[in-house]
């Protein structure tokens, strides 16, 4: 019995070690720790005749023994049933107690190891999957092939005639099967385990590795996809993957290519190469495993394999990403899920790119419409009143022009989105000086600016909609006039920012409508939409929770004010 273990065990050393290296090809690797469960009726017919086949591979390597063979026949069967489920597991023991019957027609266990084989395929798919710790679990694994092995002892010794043949056969194979088959299952579950480990392992440096490549090309790619950002990326990919090659194409030319073959991948280059082109057109992943499928036939160069992949822009193909591999057949598993990773996250990151230029879009549409909104009403009074100042003071007068001038230049031209809050007061001052000309001791103006606030950069024409809508809606109203407070105050949060008078003051439901995105523009008495402007961009800009904040009570003034955060 101890020579019958050895031999047995000795066999299993050896199962193991071509199971082993077995499991070094792509091949048996996607077949054995796949999903085989949830697999087609057609590849559960594959997996159960390849672990049918092994099963009788493992017959032909038992020992014979008082008419029946030692063997490890349940230990791939068991497998298959683990891997696979009942199905499975059945089939295949069917396939290998099949040609168990067949091989020693009228042997002592011919007819028990037939019915047994692929009972104990049933009961491995059945069983383990409901008690088994986690998806790899070898301890589970021995326990049911200690069962499966129990049930053909048991069988031989109910079917297997004369009796006392079989008493032999058990008495003699029994233990040492028993254990040998349950450790090999074991042990073959365990080397299933240490793949899938290695698989994760590999999966999750593929993940971290996609994550940095898009974490660097974010910069580059955010412009839009072009000759310069396809370059860069094309840069990172391959010195961050070790692929032979990398290009990246729109539809109408090569816009990069890094690695082998640069002669025949030249960017500005209008042939893209037919994977390529079948990709964009097709908006799906092309995998080429030769030269052949590439479209590189009959050409000098030296890549053999690819994967294409379309980068699309609100779900339109904007351009195709190509890896490629030397040699053919070489794209692996985790190159496809490379390729899929890195497509998705630069398809989101060229869409962030498209929201980012339609928010500067609309950042400088919204600064056009308050540099158009120029009052003809101001006009002309700016007008008269420096008319009426010709006569009286010429001096006045001409200064007052310059301010005009001032005004209507930091209006009407260009400007950036940011400016000191210095330049913001310098325009500010030129709206203040032409209106102190018409009301006089009516209007006064207090400024409350901190010295270190002038450095800090605001959005431009922040300022003047906010202290004109002082001057009209809260001073002018009041008899006597009054006056605005104009404060700047930096903090460890930011820039505070705030327009104080004295005068009329506002309800609260007027508040509501003057910020409101839905109300019509006469509600706000004139700067309604120019204050809703101001609100929208400060919120675009610095998000909602720091657009404009009103206090006011009737009769008691009102204060507009606003942060622009420190790190902005």
């Amino acid at each position: 019995m101890v020579g019958l273990s050895l031999d047995l065990f000795e066999r299993l050393g050896i199962l193991a070690v071509l199971f082993f290296l077995m499991m070094r090809f792509e091949l048996f690797r996607r077949l054995l720790t796949g999903k085989v469960a949830t697999a087609s009726s057609r590849e559960k017919l594959f997996h159960a005749v390849y672990f049918g086949a092994a099963g009788i591979f493992a017959t032909y390597y038992g020992f014979p023994v008082h008419g029946a063979i030692a063997n490890l026949r349940t230990v791939p069967v068991v497998i298959g049933g683990i891997l696979g489920g009942p199905l499975v597991g059945l089939s295949a023991g069917i396939i290998a107690g099949a040609h168990r019957y067949f091989y020693d027609i009228g042997g002592v266990t011919s007819v028990s190891c037939a019915i047994a084989t692929p009972l104990a395929g049933v009961v491995a798919g059945l069983f383990y999957r409901r008690l088994h710790r986690r998806a790899f679990d070898p301890l589970m694994a021995f326990f049911i092939g200690i069962v499966a092995e129990s049930i053909k002892m048991g069988l031989i010794l109910l079917l297997a005639h004369p009796q006392e043949a079989a008493l032999n056969v058990v008495h003699a194979i029994g233990l040492p099967s028993i254990l040998s088959n349950a450790f090999g299952i074991a042990v073959l579950v365990e080397v299933l385990a240490s793949v899938a480990r290695e698989q994760e392992r590999a999966m999750a440096q593929q993940a971290q590795t996609t994550l940095n490549i898009a974490f660097r090309t974010l910069p580059h790619l955010r412009h839009g996809l072009n000759r310069d950002s396809a370059m860069e990326a094309s840069h990172i990919i391959r010195e961050m993957t070790g692929l032979d090659a990398v290009s990246i194409s729109s539809e109408n030319e090569i816009l990069a290519h890094e690695g082998m073959d640069g002669d025949q991948h030249t960017p500005g280059g209008h042939s893209l190469p037919p994977a390529a082109r079948r990709a964009f057109e097709t908006g799906t992943v092309v995998i080429a495993p030769t030269k052949d499928a590439i479209g590189c036939a009959g050409q000098a160069g030296r890549l053999g394999s690819a994967i294409v992949v379309p980068l699309k822009k609100w779900d339109k193909t904007v351009g195709v990403m190509e890896l490629y591999r030397q040699k053919e057949h070489a794209i692996s598993r985790l190159d496809v899920e490379l390729a899929n990773g890195l497509a998705h996250l630069f398809s989101n990151q060229l869409e962030l790119g498209e929201i980012e230029l339609q928010r500067k879009l609309v950042a400088e549409a919204e600064i056009k419409a308050l540099q158009a909104q120029i009052n003809p009403h101001f006009l002309f009074n700016a007008i008269s009143t420096i008319i009426s100042y010709t006569r009286t003071d010429p001096q006045t007068a001409s200064c007052l022009l310059v301010k005009l001038a001032e005004f209507f230049r930091k209006n009407i031209s260009p400007t950036a989105n940011k400016v000191p809050l210095s330049v913001e007061l310098e325009h500010c001052e030129a709206y203040i000086a032409i209106e102190k000309a018409r009301f006089e001791e009516r209007l006064s103006i207090v400024y409350e600016i901190d010295d270190e606030a002038l450095s800090c950069n605001v959005p431009s024409l922040i300022l003047q909609p906010l202290v004109e809508n002082g001057v009209r809606h809260g001073i002018l109203p009041k008899e006597g006039g009054g006056v605005i407070h104009i404060g700047a105050r930096k903090g460890a949060d930011g820039l505070l920012i705030s327009i104080r008078d004295n005068g009329v003051g506002m309800s609260r439901e007027r508040i509501r409508s003057l910020l409101s995105e839905t109300a019509a523009p006469h509600e706000g008495g004139g700067l309604g939409l120019a204050l809703r402007n101001v609100n929208s961009r400060l919120a675009t800009l610095y998000g909602e929770e720091n657009g404009l904040k009103i206090e006011s009570e009737p009769g008691e003034g009102t204060t507009v004010y606003f942060w622009v955060p420190v790190n902005a």
